[in-house]
């Protein structure tokens, strides 16, 4: 045992993997936990596996993984893992296992998107909670009461969740340094090569300039405006009044930087978040439609068509999303 860590108590995660988890944030995830154990030099740390039947789980990349044996509701902490297809994972045994594991104390744990299914089992209550930023919008539409942040990670004594991707690492350092050490954790942090471990606040993404690859003001003004304006969109003469350019000079920025205008830029932008919509709620398309700024839904067929040469409809098309609140009974 290395004494350097003073005296460590043992503790075992137990990871639930829905169908097209991502990889990524479960190593991530996981990862922190081995390492922990060769530098202490004991097992300070155990994990299982779980899925639905026991059966190995494909992630989104294609990689497929071996588990322990279907859910066991004795674990005292389960992580729920999930990705682009959340939804997947909703059963009424796993829904009513969920309940029961909450009920009797089991700390519940999402990583990415895995909130969901903790959301349709009613257990985020007046928690607050994040998951992937681009998952986000389609979450609020379907949780309005939910309370989201768009942090790395939100830890609470009975309920964490966390963002995904390397945001799942510096959830379980800090998991690690307030459950066992602080040293610990700064010695996993390093042999990852992690030179910081940040805190939980810190905002998931890139800021905007990083993000569209230019520091101009007038851009950056405008952008932000238009990601926060997708359902009622703003007038572009208002955009560049923002800006403090006209309408023309606006459109001549936009074409220099980005090689097309300002109402294409825009009109992408809701595209983009329509298509999340469809991907991961269960929305009717004329609803889609208004909630990304277009005027009908024929308005939001043709211009998605000539974005993503395929219809909406074909986003729905790979797989069945149960629809939501529809497994209310345990």
């Amino acid at each position: 045992m290395n004494a350097a860590f003073g005296p460590l108590d043992q503790e075992t995660y137990c990871f639930y993997l829905v169908p097209g988890f991502s990889a990524m944030g479960f190593v991530a995830a996981m990862e922190p936990l081995r390492v922990a154990n060769r530098l202490a030099q004991r097992p300070v740390f155990a994990w299982r596996l779980f899925s639905s039947d026991g059966a190995p789980v494909e992630a989104s990349c294609g990689l497929k993984v071996a588990v322990d044996g279907p859910l066991d509701e004795s674990a005292a902490s389960l992580i729920v893992c999930a990705g682009f297809e959340p939804r997947r994972g909703i059963t009424r045994p796993l829904i009513a296992a969920l309940r029961r594991m909450a009920r009797k104390g089991t700390t519940l744990g999402a990583l990415d998107t895995g909130v969901y299914l903790l959301a349709e089992a009613g257990l985020i209550g007046d928690h607050a909670v994040t998951l992937h930023w681009e998952a986000v919008p389609a979450f609020r539409e379907d949780w309005p009461d939910i309370v989201v942040t768009e942090e790395l990670f939100v830890l609470g004594e009975r309920l964490f969740t966390c963002a995904g991707g390397t945001a799942a690492i510096d959830m379980m350092l800090e998991r690690i340094a307030q459950r066992q050490s602080p040293a610990l954790a700064r010695a996993v942090s390093d042999q990852f090569i992690h030179n910081r471990i940040r805190p939980h606040e810190e905002r998931q993404r890139l800021d905007l300039g990083a993000r569209i690859g230019t520091r101009d003001p007038r851009l950056v003004t405008v952008i932000a405006r238009m990601e926060r304006s997708i359902e009622n969109p703003a007038r572009l003469e208002d955009l560049a009044d923002a800006a403090g350019v006209t309408r023309r000079q606006l459109e001549r920025l936009f074409m220099a930087h980005f090689g097309i205008g300002p109402a294409s830029y825009y009109r992408n932008i809701r595209l983009d978040r329509a298509r999340s919509f469809l991907a991961e709620t269960s929305l009717p398309l004329i609803e889609v439609a208004v909630a990304t700024g277009f005027s009908s839904k024929s308005a939001m067929a043709r211009a998605y068509v000539q974005k993503f040469g395929r219809p909406p409809g074909a986003e729905r098309g790979r797989w069945k999303a149960p629809p939501v609140h529809c497994l209310q009974t345990a």
